[in-house]
């Protein structure tokens, strides 16, 4: 047990930086992950990093090769529109659930993760923007979400949302920096924030759903661009 507890830390480890990176674009759909050069670059062993690869199969982000090894999942528009369409739609339906069982704590972390993402203005790089803002604008869902009081649904919206990441950040990368669709975003919020505490739940699941589909054209366009279809 005294060994384990380390091996388990390496794979965890190698698991967060290799899914970072995968999500990132370090690694190209489709590209195949040599041993030799991870284990170098990550630092870690075979035993780890095959560990971290296992789970990353399971996030279907890497895909196991029978006797060849892994390459990182493939990348399509058939995905990226089914990825989509299903976390709206669990969207949509948590969030009525939590209108309806929310209490005045959640409203109020609703309101001040919807602060602190505003806020988002005063940084000092396009990178430090990206993580910035995406770690607030998640913060703001999972405020949402959480009103459901329901953990199994909520872990279904953690597995889409792992799902989703790879496509979502070639969004982020194309609109984040501009000050024009950080505007657009921070009106989207302020408007369901409005339906939310107004507990409108049939016009806060719709204001959802289509809050969560704006990236699908840009990724669209994007993907295009890369000959993935």
């Amino acid at each position: 047990m005294e060994h384990e507890a380390p091996r388990q830390n390496l794979a965890m480890s190698a698991y967060q930086s290799l899914k970072h990176d995968i999500i990132r674009g370090r690694y190209a759909p489709e590209e195949k992950l040599l041993m030799s050069r991870l284990k170098a670059y990550y630092g870690v062993s075979t035993g780890p990093l095959r560990e971290a690869l296992s789970q990353l199969v399971a996030d279907r982000l890497v895909v196991a090769i029978s006797q060849r090894g892994y390459r990182v999942a493939a990348m399509s528009l058939a995905e990226l529109n089914d990825i989509y369409d299903a976390r709206a739609q669990l969207e949509g339906l948590i969030l009525r659930l939590a209108i309806e069982r929310g209490d005045d704590d959640w409203e109020a972390n609703v309101l001040a993760t919807a602060h602190r993402l505003a806020k988002v203005t005063e940084v000092s790089s396009p990178d430090e923007l990206l993580d910035g803002w995406d770690l607030r604008h998640k913060a703001f869902h999972t405020a949402i979400a959480s009103g459901c009081n329901s953990p199994h649904l909520l872990q279904m919206r953690d597995t889409l949302f792992d799902q989703v990441e790879r496509y979502r950040h070639l969004w982020l990368k194309e609109t984040v920096m501009s000050p024009q669709a950080l505007d657009t975003k921070r009106q989207e919020h302020a408007a369901l924030v409005d339906v939310i505490l107004a507990r409108n739940a049939e016009q806060a699941a719709n204001l959802m759903r289509d809050h969560l589909m704006t990236p699908v054209p840009i990724i669209t366009r994007v993907l295009q661009a890369r000959g993935i279809d």
